[in-house]
């Protein structure tokens, strides 16, 4: 393992994981009385329930190597989150998108120094399920088009000839259609919103959103919210991080010639065939993903969470702990604990570079 790329908060949790790994090897299993980290302190982070599973995991592991820190984290959601971190009441924030320019420019991040800007980390890649409840069905081959009118209601029987089209030999039943779709501000919603709007324009005709745009369908709380809604319910249809679809069934979503499965592997795809949104600071690492790609292999229907930072901190107090941890994230060892509990997509080492760089400049 080359820990010299993660920079020195990396090497710090790292370090301290294999001494405690060795310690525990030659002591028959049983954990050291002492540890070799010198970190301390505690950390406060709310944001995205889609990498809640993730964050439990990372802070598992990250807590095992420096026993004398806790990190609290609140999966709040994207939205509550990112105002979370706007008002100072956490140390960093989970979005399920970055923030936007106009709310860069206003400011007022209270944890942060004055003129500071602010890092975001896209750490937590993961396809987003579209999943569905049909006795007998577990996989469906569906267009954008379809997808687009399934959720604007415009498509309301399960037996609708556009369903029908792409799913011969399927028995599709006279059945209501009932979408389910989340009721809080989410960043999971923003991204399925502008995936809708950009692969089928002619059906979706509402503006990407973290606040579904209108009333129907059935609204829950949260991503298990709507994994249950699904799950409770006949004929449900929801979108949701993959990594909760478990039993139910799951889209394969129509891509150039092909119709593709969510996969950690395809949402990464979809992660390096895009560009990062451009006029951003040194350290903001948002990505403008490409939904209307048409390369093989590629599943559209992505989130990329960010981990987000101050720049510089106004307080110094918790800074080489908030870089410790951003680094074991975004370390091998953080991203592969991520893709086992969590079923994530790991960064690629050209991200990982330049999310370690950002993470260094952290003051």
């Amino acid at each position: 393992m080359n820990l010299k790329r993660f920079g020195v908060p990396a090497v710090v949790a790292v370090t301290a994981a294999l001494a405690l790994s060795s310690c525990a090897s030659n002591e028959g299993g049983t954990a050291p009385e002492e540890s070799a980290s010198t970190l301390s302190g505690n950390l406060v982070g709310a944001g995205a329930s889609s990498q809640d599973a993730a964050q439990q995991a990372w802070i598992a592991g990250f807590q095992t190597a420096n026993p004398d820190v806790t990190i609290d984290y609140d999966p709040s959601g994207s939205g509550a989150g990112r105002e979370t971190f706007l008002e100072g009441a956490s140390d960093f924030a989970g979005s399920d998108r970055a923030f936007k320019d106009d709310e860069i420019a206003a400011g007022g991040f209270a944890k942060c120094a004055p003129d500071s800007s602010i890092v975001e980390l896209p750490l937590y890649v993961s396809p987003i399920a579209v999943i569905f409840n049909l006795e007998g069905v577990e996989t469906l081959d569906l267009e954008p088009a379809t997808i687009a009118g399934i959720f604007a209601g415009t498509i309301a029987k399960w037996n609708d000839p556009a369903i029908a089209a792409t799913n011969e030999g399927v028995e599709l039943p006279d059945l209501a259609i009932t979408p389910v779709h989340r009721s809080d501000d989410s960043g999971t919603t923003e991204n399925f919103t502008e995936y809708l709007g950009a692969a089928a324009p002619d059906v979706w005709t509402y503006e990407a959103d973290g606040v579904w745009p209108f009333e129907g369908g059935e609204a829950a709380q949260g991503t298990s919210g709507v994994v249950d809604a699904v799950t409770n319910g006949t004929g449900t249809i929801g979108y949701a991080d993959a990594s909760r679809a478990g039993d139910l069934g799951t889209v394969a979503v129509k891509v150039g010639d092909e119709f593709v499965p969510y996969s950690p592997e395809a949402a990464a795809a979809i992660v390096d065939a895009s560009p990062f949104v451009e006029g951003r600071s040194e350290g903001d690492l948002a990505i403008e993903l490409d939904r209307t790609s048409t390369e093989a292999g590629v599943y559209p229907i992505v989130l990329v969470s960010y981990l987000i930072a101050c720049q510089e901190y106004s307080e110094p107090d918790n800074v080489e702990l908030v870089k410790a941890y951003l680094g074991y994230i975004a370390s091998t060892e953080g991203q592969d604990v991520a893709a086992e509990n969590a079923g994530s997509a790991p960064i690629t080492d050209a991200l990982r570079e330049k999310v370690v760089a950002a993470i260094d400049s952290i003051k």
